[in-house]
């Protein structure tokens, strides 16, 4: 785990691009910069980073590597590197531990590299890289992808393929500091600045195969290098620190955004940093190209850490004394329970942050994976409900904390999905379920079915889910496939109650299904749709390796939640002529299990 600490803002260099070109007189102090060291260590890191600006112009520079030696960390710099080109000060580094490299190279040629960053240094830079070369760093060299560069990327991986343990990545550029005020000269459209990084890493993958990434570009823009993808978090980051802050703070994404009119459902969305909010302020959204709807996950991991002894008395929070501001609200968790205290942390990529922090803070879904199973398939069994601490209620660190949560050992799944049962099962008439193979709100009918006073027909794509069911439920009608094919396969029938049980976030195109399904409703008929939002899991490793090994699949195509559901119904209904009055509405919050209903009533226009 990483820990990347500003020392100052000054630098040798002069980029345009320079997101600090204001603050190049702001220097930390040796005493400042050492204090963070000592609490990146105390934090459990195990190595620190040194930035700027240009950390290696500062006189501190061999004294906090070998301080940070000293506490058993690692050491690493983001640098133009010119300063490396010397070789007692680089064997310096090497020998107080220097693991990683992360330099600036814009271009492949001095007479592009220079005019970026208005110095004579392309060729210094390049004497420091191959010196670093074969000297068992993790080593990237990073280009800004500006105006002046973007018809040279192919020149530069040329240079960088001929050093070969470098990763060459190609970085968009975030409109601020000297970017914003040069905006119009610096900062390319993102449209055109992705065709060209798209050229570049083809090629790459002829010349250095697997060593070329990208970051600050939306995915959408780069297909078929999805997986390329690289920003702080994959580099191990986890706290970094400004000059003047008085803490380590979590990594954030906040200077970016997912547009809605773009991003809202596409797949790419938990991995993709969208746009730069600068960038979208000047041009909008409309260079992005989301791709189709495809499978998304709808549960993630928060790993085990580590487990402590809980010193604090009860009634105290153990969270306050260490300092809370170096914890990511939405991926760190911290669980209290029968005197210890465990601190997990969620990695996942398929989860925006704001995805993460609306599953753990506003529906609050936070499990404790209690199984042994690969996937859990009995949540009222496997899974035990993360509650926050009654401790965080009148705290005012309380809407920037993680939070302290403890097991709730109430069975919450039990308790509500026997609440949907029992109302199911005060349903009768022509019945039919979209999504009957689950099974799990099917059997609410098992007796009705088999008395006759519920005539069911169900639609459902798993054949052998059917199977199944017509063992239980002989005298039911079941179809085989999707939804949208099935429905307008029954003119002439109608029912009573239209149930999509478990099934709204399955669906292909749910708005249609909507419409074709109330169209098979009787005046007086109710539309009944149940489903879940995502959940997280806190699990140890040995846990997720088995998960990982799972053949378990991930089948939701989106993940809402009755909010956006609603929504979607009535905005398909009204325009259709059919007139819904909604009659029962369960949304999912921290004291429910994951599942939400809507429950409407249907009657001529």
């Amino acid at each position: 785990m990483k820990a990347l600490i500003k020392v100052g803002y000054g630098c040798n260099e002069n980029c345009t691009f320079c997101h600090t070109q204001e603050q190049r007189d702001l220097q930390g102090s040796a005493a400042e910069v050492e204090n963070k060291i000592h609490r990146a260590k105390a934090l459990g890191h195990t190595m620190v980073v040194l930035s700027g600006g240009e950390p290696t112009i500062r006189p501190e520079l061999l004294r906090w590597a070998a301080l940070v030696a000293q506490l058993d960390m690692d050491f690493g710099l983001v640098t133009n590197g010119l300063v490396l080109s010397y070789p007692e000060v680089r064997e310096r580094l090497l020998a107080s531990r220097l693991k990683y490299v992360y330099m600036s190279l814009h271009a492949g040629a001095a007479e592009v590299h220079d005019r970026i960053v208005r110095a004579a240094s392309f060729d210094t830079a390049l004497v420091a890289l191959r010196a670093l070369s074969g000297r068992g760093l993790d080593l990237t060299v990073n280009c800004v992808v500006t105006r002046q560069n973007l018809a040279h990327l192919e020149g530069l991986v040329e240079c960088v393929s001929e050093v070969p343990d470098a990763i060459l990545k190609f970085s968009a550029t975030e409109p601020k500091g000297g970017a914003l005020r040069l905006a119009d000269l610096v900062v390319p459209r993102i449209g055109d600045a992705a065709a060209a990084v798209l050229e570049a890493l083809r090629h790459a993958a002829g010349r250095m195969p697997g060593r070329a990434r990208h970051g600050g570009f939306p995915l959408c823009l780069l297909p078929g290098f999805e997986g390329a993808y690289d920003d702080l978090r994959s580099h191990g980051y986890w706290t970094m620190v400004e000059i003047g802050e008085p803490d380590l703070v979590p990594i954030d994404s906040n200077n970016q955004l997912h547009p809605s009119s773009a991003c809202d459902g596409c797949r790419l969305r938990g991995g993709c940093p969208g746009l730069f909010r600068g960038y979208h302020a000047r041009h909008g959204a409309g260079e992005l190209r989301p791709p189709p709807r495809g499978a998304t996950s709808n549960a993630f991991d928060w790993a085990l850490e580590r487990v402590a002894p809980d010193a604090v008395p009860a009634e105290r929070c153990p969270l306050i004394g260490q300092g809370t501001a170096p914890y990511e609200r939405a991926r760190h968790l911290f669980v209290r329970h029968a005197g210890k205290l465990a601190r997990y942390r969620a990695d996942t990529r398929d989860f925006a942050d704001s995805d993460l922090e609306q599953i753990k803070h506003g529906f609050g879904q936070v499990y404790l994976d209690a199984s042994r199973k690969p996937a859990p398939d009995d949540f009222a069994r496997d899974l035990v409900k993360l509650v926050r601490s009654e401790l965080c209620r009148p705290c005012p660190l309380r809407d920037a904390c993680t939070g302290l949560y403890e097991p709730s050992f109430e069975p919450i799944f039990d308790r509500d999905e026997h609440s949907l049962r029992v109302a199911l099962g005060a349903v009768h008439g022509d019945v039919l379920e979209i999504g009957c193979g689950g099974g799990r709100l099917t059997t609410s009918w098992l007796a009705a079915v088999a008395a006759g006073t519920v005539r069911l027909v169900g639609i459902d794509p798993d054949g052998d889910a059917l199977d199944r069911l017509r063992t239980s439920m002989p005298t039911a009608t079941l179809h085989l496939g999707e939804a949208e094919s099935v429905l307008p396969t029954l003119p002439g029938q109608s029912f009573d109650h239209v149930v999509v049980g478990h099934a709204w976030n399955h669906l292909v195109h749910p708005a249609t299904v909507v419409v074709q399904a109330l169209r098979l409703l009787r005046p007086g008929g109710e539309l009944w749709v149940a489903d879940d939002v995502p959940f997280g899991l806190a699990r140890t490793a040995r846990q997720q390796r088995a998960a990982q090994r799972s053949a378990a699949t991930w089948m939701h195509r989106r993940n809402d939640a009755a909010q956006q559901a609603h929504q979607t119904i009535i905005g398909a209904a009204t325009p259709a002529g059919l007139t819904l009055t909604m009659i029962e509405r369960r949304d999912v919050g921290p004291d429910t299990s994951n599942q939400w209903l809507l429950r409407y009533r249907w009657s001529p226009a």
